[in-house]
């Protein structure tokens, strides 16, 4: 039995739609790890005091940077990464219902061409 085109159209919609989820998911972790290696920079900057000399990588070089800005910095850093990180979420739950929706969408499109003594 041939799949009509139509059909197939869907089902390669559908594929390049889990493609994307994929893809929406590792930036997720991306992100999350990102996150966390900013939330253990504020602490250890947190559990020093001003006085402690402060340096940030800048490519392969450390540059010694005022502890208020590096503080500074980071913060704004984790309110950055943590909003992209709940708008990829956002982005992530839209993608996941489009697939359930095209998922039942093909199986009902599946089920209509079935022989009718299958």
């Amino acid at each position: 039995m041939e799949i009509p085109e139509n059909i197939q159209e869907q089902l390669n919609q559908f594929q390049q739609l889990q493609q994307q989820a994929q893809a929406v998911t590792m930036q997720i972790q991306t992100v999350e790890v990102q996150i966390q290696e900013t939330e253990k920079a504020l602490e250890e900057l947190n559990n020093t005091d001003e006085n402690t000399e402060v340096f940030k990588q800048a490519g392969n070089l450390l540059i010694k940077v005022d502890y208020k800005d590096a503080l500074d910095e980071a913060e704004d850093k984790l309110e950055t990464l943590k909003l992209r990180k709940q708008t990829m979420a956002r982005q992530e739950e839209r993608v996941m219902k489009k697939l359930e929706e095209m998922q039942t969408n093909i199986q009902a499109a599946m089920q209509g061409m079935a022989p009718n003594g299958a």
